[in-house]
């Protein structure tokens, strides 16, 4: 998570392998400046939850924190390095990869154990690493971070434990679940059945998806601050998704927290084409988690 990539030349014959490439950070920076570790959260049912944290040497253990998750498709988040990170954690906070049940960090298992009917799990799992860095003084103020899927799991998690979370980042999130899945003219739809389950031919499926999906579940209740972000031309997530979540969001919540929605009209699912465009977006996204964490007039430490 601190180190940027790089690119070895391996002779199989004897292992032996040397470094021709090294990813360059033109504003400079030094691996040694960070502290990375790895701590295990208790979800309610015992399992222990891997948690991956990155944070610079001088920033204080109860720091605000960026929480990132998804948990869906068996597909892994590895502690991996990324350059625009940087930004938040040379400002002084603290950031962590949730690795729940609904991944595949810890073999197919941990997969099948956060599907279907087991999708509960992930949320769990997910507030359960949330209260674990608090409780144990590794972090402050924890905001959190998940897009498409696990845009669902932010969803899910707020209406869950809102009281959790500082503010919260959903990107093109999947939160009008039960509609969704119940419309099969969707062309993803149909392939969508074996990781949620089939709510037109099985009743349990749909009350179960209907027990966590994040539309049908806003109560009136607080929630934190809040952006969404979705792109006009997803043919994955559609728009209206976020659209609807949000303005059910802001009839139902008692409280003054904003609670944003940036549409890009000219987006789909893995955002605006451009890799300005891209940077650009991202930007955006941290300036919303540094404005929520009173640390947009913190200067960067190299």
């Amino acid at each position: 998570m601190a180190t940027p990539l790089l690119t070895y030349n391996c002779k199989l014959k004897d292992q032996k392998k040397r470094i021709i490439k090294k990813q360059e950070i033109p504003t400079g920076h030094n691996p040694k400046n960070y502290i990375l570790t790895r701590v295990y959260a208790s979800s309610l049912d015992g399992k222990k939850i891997p948690i991956s944290i990155i944070r610079r040497k001088n920033t204080p253990k109860n720091a605000p924190t960026l929480l990132y998750g998804y948990g869906s498709y068996g597909i892994s988040i590895p502690p991996s390095f990324s350059a625009s990170r940087l930004s938040l954690i040379d400002r002084g906070m603290v950031y962590a990869i949730a690795h729940i049940r609904g991944g595949m960090e810890k073999g197919k298992k941990w997969y099948e154990d956060g599907k279907k009917k087991n999708k509960l799990n992930s949320f769990n799992d997910f507030i359960s690493c949330a209260k674990f860095l608090k409780k144990e003084n590794i972090s402050g103020n924890i905001s959190i971070h998940g897009g498409s899927a696990g845009g669902l799991l932010i969803g899910a998690s707020l209406n869950i434990s809102p009281d959790t979370f500082h503010c919260a980042i959903a990107e093109v999130p999947f939160v009008d679940v039960l509609n969704t899945i119940l419309d099969d003219t969707l062309p993803l739809t149909p392939p969508e059945w074996e990781e949620w389950g089939n709510p037109i031919k099985n009743k349990s499926d749909f009350n179960y998806i209907r027990s966590y999906s994040p539309y049908d579940n806003i109560k009136k209740q607080s929630y934190p601050a809040i952006l969404a972000t979705s792109g006009l031309t997803d043919p994955r997530v559609t728009y209206w998704e976020a659209t609807k979540w949000i303005a059910k969001l802001r009839n139902k919540k008692i409280d003054d927290n904003p609670i944003f929605l940036k549409t890009y009209t000219e987006a789909g699912h893995g955002g605006m084409a451009g890799r300005y465009n891209q940077i650009r977006e991202i930007a955006f996204i941290y300036a919303f988690i540094l404005w929520r964490n009173n640390l947009t007039k913190r200067s960067i430490s190299r």
